[in-house]
């Protein structure tokens, strides 16, 4: 069957099967079964289908030397990169804790807040917004996540910790908006549109200004995160604090003074990959690997244990859902959606247009992968001849970013939060993930809706 000429029929099963996806994980905990089994079922599903209607095309990879080289196409379907930042950032932020370099952290957050468990929020806030926009969603959300359960663990404040991972992995999508680099939908559409990065800095960071204090605000208040009521409260407080060693867990100040050297590396070397020759080729997955490899050099008689500690059911639901949304792409299932989306927009010449664009990104983007959803929006606005200062590039970078927060698969970071939160036992299904994240997800694309059309058309 020619690629070019998939019947509507066909299109509008696959779509049909997405959908049947998205609602099995929705009753996750009614079927008793893990995401990654759900998905991987799904993946074997729509691989059998389109390998049998001849949607996929088969055959080896050709190199440019001239060289052949046989790839099945479920591998070829699977962003590697994102798997390599997920298993290297996770061994990393592993081994770095035996140190005591994260609860030395922690502690020291813990007594600048004074115990106020409220300052401590707007800390690891501030401190998610930062890291997502200079490293990446996934690896700040690691980080973050492993802090904020050590400060509240020392607090004796862990029925507070659920809201805290949650806002901050609403955080992290907004921190990822920041730059031209903080997102690969942001470097898809800056580059279509013409954007420089000092103009994509200032024109998103007001916007990421007013998000973060409104979602912060928002998050104290649905999760009643308070400040300290009186002064005997901040009494106890700072009696309790004043019990805290941030020393205590550092066993080798050798390689506690080693860890915080990698770790700072760590940062500069993610935060720089894409301008660093040989390394931007290799990639952040790369050097999310390597560096967890230095890391468990130190322990290289037991790094098995390391390995066991891995979130496999993680691993393999992100494999299966890069199939399954590679064969929607291969169905035409993501070009029904962008003829939906330029169906909605029309010729971009009025707000509506620019708005019912962001909304509808939003949503998409919460249930299919935000990358080949941008760029083909991004196909779309410049066989328009949308000029790069019309507002609604900007509609698709806040849409493809915001809707992240909608559901627990709408971006890596914000599963990796889950994942997070089942860690410490907490419970939290696909249904009250959405029912949690649509208040703020409500609010933040309130927001960016009136800020493109006041501020940017």
């Amino acid at each position: 069957m020619e690629l070019e000429h998939i019947p509507a029929s066909i299109t509008y099963s696959f779509a049909a099967i997405l959908v049947l996806m998205i609602a099995c994980l929705a009753l996750e905990e009614n079927l008793h079964a893990k995401k990654s089994l759900i998905v991987g079922v799904f993946a074997i599903i729509s691989l059998l289908a389109a390998s049998i209607l001849g949607l996929i095309p088969f055959g080896d990879v050709v190199l440019p030397n001239g060289l052949n080289i046989h790839i099945p196409v479920y591998i070829e379907a699977v962003d590697w990169e994102v798997i390599a930042i997920i298993i290297g950032s996770s061994l990393f932020v592993d081994v770095t804790s035996r140190s005591g370099l994260f609860t030395w952290i922690a502690i020291k957050l813990t007594k600048a807040s004074k115990g106020d468990t409220l300052a401590l929020l707007w800390y690891y806030g501030v401190m998610t917004v930062v890291f997502s926009a200079v490293l990446n969603n996934v690896t700040a959300m690691i980080i973050v996540g492993s802090l904020t359960g050590v400060s509240l663990n020392k607090l004796g404040r862990n029925d507070k910790l659920l809201g805290f991972l949650l806002i901050e992995a609403f955080l992290t999508n907004i921190g990822g908006l920041l730059t031209l680099i903080s997102s690969v939908p942001n470097i898809i559409v800056g580059n279509a549109a013409g954007i420089s990065f000092v103009r994509f800095f200032l024109v998103a960071s007001p916007f990421v200004l007013v998000a973060t204090v409104a979602t912060l605000l928002m998050g104290a208040r649905l999760f009643s995160i308070k400040r300290l009521a009186n002064a005997e409260e901040q009494e106890a407080a700072l009696i309790l604090i004043a019990g805290f060693d941030e020393n205590d867990g550092i066993k080798s100040r050798h390689f506690f003074y080693f860890s915080g050297f990698i770790l700072l590396a760590f940062i500069i070397a993610i935060a720089t990959t894409s301008i660093t020759p040989v390394i931007k080729e290799l990639g952040m997955g790369f050097v999310a690997m390597a560096f967890a490899v230095i890391m468990l050099a130190r322990y290289k008689s037991e790094v098995e244990d390391f390995y066991k500690a891995i979130d496999w059911d993680l691993i393999i639901f992100f494999m299966s859902l890069f199939v399954v949304i590679n064969v929607m792409e291969h169905a035409r299932v993501l070009d029904l959606i962008g003829q939906g989306l330029s169906w909605i927009i029309g010729d971009g010449d009025n707000a509506l247009g620019t708005g019912a664009l962001l909304w509808t990104s939003a949503i998409f983007s919460s249930v299919t992968d935000n990358i080949p959803l941008a760029a083909m929006l991004a196909k779309i606005l410049v066989a328009q001849g949308t000029p790069g200062d019309s507002a609604l590039w900007w509609s698709v970078v806040f849409g493809a970013n915001l809707g992240g927060n909608i559901t627990p698969i709408g971006s890596a970071s914000t599963l990796v939060a889950v994942t997070i939160i089942h860690k410490y036992k907490l419970t939290l299904s696909f249904a009250d993930f959405v029912s949690k994240a649509i208040p703020y997800a409500l609010m933040q694309l309130v927001l960016a809706t009136v800020y493109v059309l006041l501020f940017l058309t």
